[in-house]
């Protein structure tokens, strides 16, 4: 007779953020009827405190961490660094929200609640330490960015990011399954460590290399495309552009940290004993990311799809330390993730001080004379320019530095020459809007612009703030993260 484990409370305190965010997100919906009469904010208050709930839960887990539900989960200090990424872009999505669902005359208490869930399922993918707890997650994730990819639903944009993206992303998934069914099919297990150990062990039920190898490389295609690496990274440029700007902030860095935060987990703890199998895989991937991401983006008028084409180029660094397969990669890697999301998502809160109503202004050249009109955002968005360049004193120098530094540790000296020349390549697009703010007279949009929300002042402070600490003193977070690192105990 099957007897269940007794219940554990630790195992629901370690799961504490996911039931906060989950609890809270229904709330919002089933508030909706009583709230939206009197107050269109008071969604985006409660938005907040809920995630600042999480935050507070997430530190509290890592206090009692350990394995949860049998192992499915684990809350490290791994686990515990992405769930605070997450959860810190969940925030600085909210704050410009604020404004631009009024301006857009939205529904707020949707756009908040599907934001819950979304960092809901990131947080779950980062604690997984089983392929079908990263599988619910990644869905529980995805399925509510589509959604929010297409919020404003009379704006055809929106409803084409939206398309492409659930398309696109249902065939990625498709491949991840494969490579799940496969895995489970020559190991018996879905369990990350023992996926590991049955891959490790010498006897006569040892699985196929081969089918180790063709399940890596479809588990690979799946990720590569959450993180939109070249040669999958054909939907971000036009879902980041189509997608309301809160929206395209929030998918160019939460996402994409978890889904690198499972790429790390997968890779370096089930898959590493085959690692110089899929190590020339991810190089080339790395590689071609750079490349394609950084040239791309040369060419580009419209801001938000040069920041799609940068953030495909940022993923190209990240795979950098991946390639990298050691400890000091990953770290280098959670470290260079934390910077992205507080430059990229100030990025993309910079640009939405002059959309407007209906996102009219998106030409990199309607930032003429910002600097003149509103120097505040203009040199906040200034600190996050230079940051994704990579100009010393920034989270971006660093992140870099760590991540080239890991490379060469690992003997991978061309891919770091080809790496540095990409990040000169790119100091072009970046200096570009530099140039349009500070050394032209006021065009239209900046003159049409309206003075800074503080909601949205708040918004181009606190990543710029966490820009500059993660610039000139890194050493608490980088320590956290070479602590975190230890991926297989």
């Amino acid at each position: 007779m099957f007897v269940s484990p007794a219940f554990n409370p630790q195992d629901a305190l370690r799961f504490l953020p996911e039931i906060i965010l989950t609890v809270m997100g229904t709330a919002l919906m089933v508030l909706d009827p009583v709230l939206h009469k009197r107050s269109s904010y008071a969604f985006g208050h409660l938005s907040i405190l809920s995630l600042l709930a999480a935050l507070a839960a997430s530190v509290y887990a890592y206090s009692i961490g350990g394995p949860a539900f049998g192992g499915m989960l684990v809350v490290d200090g791994f686990a515990t660094f992405f769930r605070v990424v997450v959860i810190g872009v969940g925030i600085l999505t909210v704050l410009p929200s604020y404004r631009f669902l009024s301006q857009q005359h939205a529904e707020t208490s949707e756009f908040h609640a599907l934001l819950l869930f979304s960092v809901a399922g990131q947080c779950l993918m980062a604690a997984s330490n089983d392929l079908i707890m990263v599988f619910i997650g990644l869905e529980i994730s995805s399925i509510a960015s589509y959604i929010l990819a297409g919020y404003l639903r009379d704006d055809k944009r929106c409803n084409e990011s939206a398309l492409k993206y659930f398309l696109l992303g249902s065939f990625a998934t498709g491949f991840f399954l494969y490579g799940v069914a496969i895995i489970y099919g020559v190991t018996g297990s879905v369990n990350l460590t023992l996926v590991r150990a049955s891959i490790l062990s010498h006897t006569p039920q040892t699985p196929d290399p081969t089918f180790i190898a063709v399940a890596a490389a479809l588990m690979f295609v799946g990720l590569a495309f959450k993180v939109s690496a070249a040669p999958f990274q054909i939907w971000a440029p036009d879902v980041y552009q189509g997608a309301p700007t809160p929206v395209s902030a929030f998918l160019s860095a939460g996402p994409k940290a978890a889904a690198f935060a499972i790429f790390l987990r997968i890779f370096v703890v089930a898959f590493e004993p085959i690692g110089s199998r899929w190590e020339p895989l991810v190089w080339a991937c790395a590689l071609a990311s750079m490349c394609i991401g950084n040239f791309a983006a040369l060419l580009q008028t419209n801001i938000k799809r040069m920041l799609a084409y940068s953030s495909i180029a940022h993923a190209g660094y990240v795979l950098v330390a991946l390639t990298a397969r050691s400890e000091t990669g990953t770290a280098a890697a959670m470290f260079y993730l934390a910077s992205y999301a507080c430059m990229n998502v100030g990025a993309f809160c910079a640009v939405s001080v002059l959309t407007g109503k209906g996102e009219r202004f998106q030409s990199i050249e309607d930032f003429k004379g910002l600097g003149r009109k509103q120097p505040f955002a203009a040199a906040l968005f200034t600190i996050f320019l230079l940051s994704l360049i990579g100009v010393p004193l920034t989270g971006g120098f660093f992140g870099k530095f760590y991540i080239f530094k890991a490379a060469l540790d690992s003997h991978l000296v061309w891919l770091t020459i080809l790496g540095l020349l990409n990040s000169a390549v790119a100091a072009y697009y970046y200096l570009r809007i530099l140039v349009m703010m500070y050394m032209h007279e006021p065009g239209e949009a900046v003159e049409a612009s309206e003075p800074l929300a503080p909601s949205l002042g708040l918004a181009l402070l606190l990543p710029a703030l966490g820009t500059l600490i993660l610039g000139i003193f890194p050493t608490w977070v980088l320590e956290f993260a070479t602590k975190s690192a230890t991926l297989v105990k």
